[in-house]
């Protein structure tokens, strides 16, 4: 018999900005320490108002973890100083490993309407924090838009789905792409009263962020924009309320090391945060030892 996964406790947003002044709203990290091994900080930006969003976030370093970037609405540009361009359109992904560092900037493309999307930090096993930087820009066509049925559809960013007889690997998989933390990232949009079930183990760190509608978990609610972290079991049960819902379903294995955290640069201790300053200082940031 299956183990429903219940809430153990509720992470509420708060409004902040970052780069050059784009609002949004932060749920895991917006605390010093406030982590889900190995998830560092969920920010979700949501903008009608150009305002909010326009000044982007210019040139800044990261060293240590990987940044997800998923859009909804709008268009952002990544450019770095290993001289890569990508583009984030409705729809499509970026995974980007920093490792032992890159310098780059993500800024609009777009002077009015919708800007709405989510960045997801996930850490490095130490072992990993300083192998060469890589990044995966992931169209919206290869990520597998699933309809199961009874108003349940869910998009497969990384991870599978196992949903009675669907299988669907997201384009970050273990066939794919394996990754030490073996992350599971699902975008899961529910009609009103409908209900999904996804099997995970209770070796795997998990939460569920509601960004439409309402949901319960477990027969529990979780506010609108908030992370509602999981506790122990092997099944994860998502009901809609009468709205509706859409909302992001995250897994992966904890590292369980220690983590020292100086801005962009997430490491193990305060001496590997003091190279990292040191290395962005003089101009060494990102380049093999």
């Amino acid at each position: 018999m299956s183990t429903v996964r219940p809430l153990r406790h509720v992470i509420p947003s708060v409004a902040t900005s970052d780069g050059a002044g784009v609002k949004l709203r932060r749920s895991i990290g917006s605390q010093r320490g406030l982590y889900l091994d190995p998830f560092l900080m969920l920010d979700e930006f949501y903008s009608d108002n150009p305002d909010d969003y326009l000044a982007g976030f210019p040139s800044h370093p990261h060293r240590g973890f990987e940044t997800v970037t998923y859009m909804l609405d709008g268009h952002l540009q990544h450019r770095d100083h290993l001289g890569n361009t990508g583009d984030l359109q409705p729809g499509s992904v970026q995974w980007m490993t920093a490792a032992r560092g890159i310098i780059h900037s993500e800024m609009p493309q777009q002077t009015e309407g919708r800007m709405r999307g989510f960045q997801l930090w996930i850490n490095l096993p130490a072992a990993e924090k300083m192998k060469p930087a890589s990044y995966r820009d992931i169209p919206a066509t290869d990520v597998p838009a699933v309809d199961l049925g009874g108003g349940v559809e869910v998009h497969v960013i990384a991870g599978t789905l196992e949903a009675g007889d669907q299988h669907v690997d997201g384009p970050v998989s273990p066939a794919a792409a394996p990754l030490t933390t073996e992350p599971l990232y699902l975008d899961v949009r529910l009609a009103p009263g409908a209900s999904f079930r996804q099997p995970l183990a209770d070796t795997r760190t998990a939460f569920v962020y509601v960004y439409d509608g309402e949901a319960k978990i477990a027969g529990k609610p979780l506010p609108n924009r908030a992370a509602g972290a999981l506790d122990a079991g092997d099944t994860v049960q998502i009901d809609a309320g009468p709205q509706g819902a859409r909302v992001l379903l995250l897994a992966a294995r904890p590292l369980r090391e220690p983590i020292v955290q100086y801005g962009p640069f997430v490491m193990n201790t305060r001496e590997e945060i003091e190279q990292a300053i040191f290395d962005y200082q003089s101009g060494t940031f990102g380049k093999a030892a």
